[in-house]
């Protein structure tokens, strides 16, 4: 718009006026040339100050005598006030021009707010939203293969688009309305635009709007402003989770997971935008499985997102999308037994084998790459925990990968440990414990077994100091931790599993006799380590027994959690080591008189032994289950083991 044409109007008395400011204060030199151009165009005389003058219409070629008209009165009145009488200094401007420069001024603020704070304003901005979506339709309709036509109303979309992302701030108001007023259906409409950046836009705004952090800010503020304002805050915390749900509904309905993983399959992540927008798109899904956790059960069903992300994370080179990637990936092989069949139909047990056997020779590059690692390693622990998978692993030869990467002291070590656990577990995983041994894995097990696995420190860590670092040296203690009940758990399918005086078996048993039986003396130290961690965690359960039995009874629920709380802090590493150490009794009688000779030194006997496994047994579930063929199920192996283990060594006491 030509703006110079709305002063070629009447004019009206300059007393009515107010004088321009300018920023810049005009140089010597400015002044001087502007004096030689007055000297030579006498005809041209500036406004008058008496009030009494008709201000000039300034036009595109008198641009730059206004200027020096503008120029002179600066310098000459630097107070920039109008006298008692009214008149202004300067300018050139009437009272009806100035009015119009305000009406300008007042749209601009107007046009940079940045998003409706009230609910009308709200409802105002999704009317402008809603005509600037059809402009450009409709400009892009007429004008399909000329940009120049619709480029204006595209960037206006831009920015309509960013002027939703503070709505965060009051869910509860802001939600509803824009399932209310149809606007939820037209973001998921332009995620189909032609211009991925406008896609891109309208992933970033449901991003931001469904973010786990959404209504937190309102708990942070409460308790720390007045009543009035907690009051506030506080119902916005409260009505966050309601509205959140209702919007992502709307989403839902809208088919917002096809249209998510169609953009996936159009961006180009070489160009810095589309990255960006894929990387956008798996935070999205996050937010989703984050707030919804079934919604995951439902992608693993209904979409091909686990093929894209397998596709992904196959890709050689290394990125922050590629660990997103086998992020969101993790999360749905962890959604139970659909997500881990889907996986095994997409081959998905030979892709991660490839892309972890990287790791059995060097260790990730950034911190950023260990939890790449990490994922591909949890994703392969959460498909073991299926029989097909654990299958599909023996055939693929993964047990003699594992073996191998136990070899190296590497971050992989500790991981092929935890990996092996799973894939030995269980009837279903006897022949992943026949091969390891015929894959001479109990030579580098024991060695794991005798020692300290591994770190599980970073790349990152390795610098930390202070605080940072006596709290990750903490983490490291419990991951060591853990990594002795993996350790423990692959001895218990081992003699579970490997068929009596089979050849593997006779294998196992030899380990703990040689060498003066220092294995069994490392056996009892893990138990002794586990008694001490779970005596610390029973002392606590006990006074909550007591305090809570004195006001109310203690339900299933109490002490469900009071089970799995005994468990992670060592029962279960306990038990454990208890049925190892029996099998090993049971199958040596030189073992079993240094088991003896050794518990007797610390205060302990075959008896302490028996009550261990005893519980074990007891938490044991024997539910007979019917089968597809209508057989009952036998009981799990492992009861059947313990108690004869048990019966043997009442007889030695």
């Amino acid at each position: 718009m030509d703006v110079d044409k709305l002063f070629k109007l009447p004019s009206l008395p300059a007393s009515a006026g107010q004088k321009r400011k300018f920023t810049d204060i005009p140089s010597p030199e400015f002044l001087k040339r502007y004096k030689a151009v007055g000297e030579e165009s006498k005809d041209e005389s500036v406004p008058p100050t008496n009030g009494k003058g008709k201000g000039r219409a300034a036009t595109v070629e008198d641009e730059d005598d206004d200027r020096m008209d503008y120029a002179q009165a600066d310098s000459s009145h630097d107070d920039g006030e109008a006298d008692e009488e009214g008149r202004f200094f300067g300018g050139g401007l009437n009272s009806e021009q100035n009015q119009i420069l305000d009406i300008f001024d007042q749209a601009g603020d107007d046009g940079t707010e940045t998003a409706a704070l009230t609910l009308p304003a709200l409802r105002r901005q999704l009317l402008r939203f809603e005509r600037t979506v059809a402009k450009n339709a409709e400009q892009r309709g007429k004008f399909p293969d000329d940009p120049s036509k619709f480029i204006e109303s595209e960037s206006d979309l831009d920015s309509a688009l960013n002027q939703f992302l503070p709505l965060t701030q009051n869910p509860p108001l802001f939600y509803p309305e824009l399932v209310k007023q149809g606007t939820v259906a037209l973001w998921c409409n332009l995620l189909s635009h032609e211009n991925t950046d406008i896609a891109i836009d309208v992933v970033d705004v449901i991003r931001e709007l469904t973010d786990e952090d959404v209504g937190a800010g309102a708990d942070d503020l409460d308790g720390e402003e007045d009543l009035g304002e907690s009051s506030k805050t506080s119902g916005i915390a409260e009505g966050t989770p309601m509205a959140m749900a209702e919007f992502i509904d709307e989403l839902l309905n809208n088919s917002l997971l096809s249209l998510l993983i169609s953009n996936l399959s159009r961006l180009n992540e070489s160009e810095d935008a589309d990255s960006q927008g894929v990387y956008k798109i798996l935070s999205v899904f996050e937010n989703l499985f984050s707030f919804m956790p079934p919604l995951a059960e439902q992608v693993v069903s209904d979409t091909d997102l686990m093929r894209w992300l397998l596709t992904r994370v196959g890709q050689k080179e290394f990125d922050s999308n590629k660990q997103y990637a086998s992020q969101i990936l993790a999360i749905l092989v962890q959604t139970g037994r659909d997500g881990v069949l889907k996986l095994a139909e997409l081959d998905g047990m030979e892709t991660l084998l490839k892309l972890v056997s990287q790791y059995r020779k060097k260790d990730p590059s950034s911190g950023e790459e260990v939890e790449f690692m990490e994922d591909l390693f949890n994703c392969l622990c959460s498909a073991l925990a299926e029989p097909e998978m654990k299958a599909a692993f023996l055939e693929a030869e993964g047990v003699e990968l594992m073996v191998i990467m136990m070899k190296e002291k590497l971050l992989a070590r500790t991981r092929a440990i935890k990996v092996l656990d799973y894939a030995m577990q269980s009837e279903d995983g006897a022949g992943n414990c026949e091969r390891f041994v015929e894959s001479l894995g109990l030579k580098t097990f024991f060695s794991a077994f005798m020692g300290k696995v591994g770190t599980a420190w970073s790349i990152s860590d390795r610098h930390l100091q202070g605080d940072a670092k006596r709290k990750r040296a903490l983490q490291a203690e419990t991951s060591e931790f853990e990594d002795e009940e993996h350790l423990l758990g692959i001895l218990v399918s081992l003699f579970t599993n490997l068929a009596s005086d089979s050849a593997p078996r006779i294998r196992l048993i030899a380990k703990f006799v040689e060498s003066g039986y220092e294995k069994v003396e490392r056996l009892l130290e893990m138990r002794e380590a586990a008694e001490s961690r779970l005596r610390a965690v029973e002392a606590d359960i006990a006074r909550e027994r007591t305090d809570m039995e004195g006001v109310e009874e203690v339900d299933e629920d109490t002490e469900a959690e009071w089970f799995l709380r005994k468990s992670e802090a060592g029962g279960s590493a306990l038990g454990n080591a208890d049925y190892v150490l029996a099998w090993v009794c049971m199958e040596d009688d030189g073992a079993l008189r240094h088991a003896r000779l050794m518990l007797s030194r610390k205060n302990r006997s075959f008896t302490d032994v028996i009550s261990v496994l005893e519980d074990v047994a007891g938490n044991i579930d024997d539910t007979p289950v019917e089968t597809e063929n209508g057989t009952v199920d036998e009981p799990p192996l492992q009861k059947l083991a313990i108690g004869q283990l048990v019966i043997y060594l009442k007889s030695q006491l």
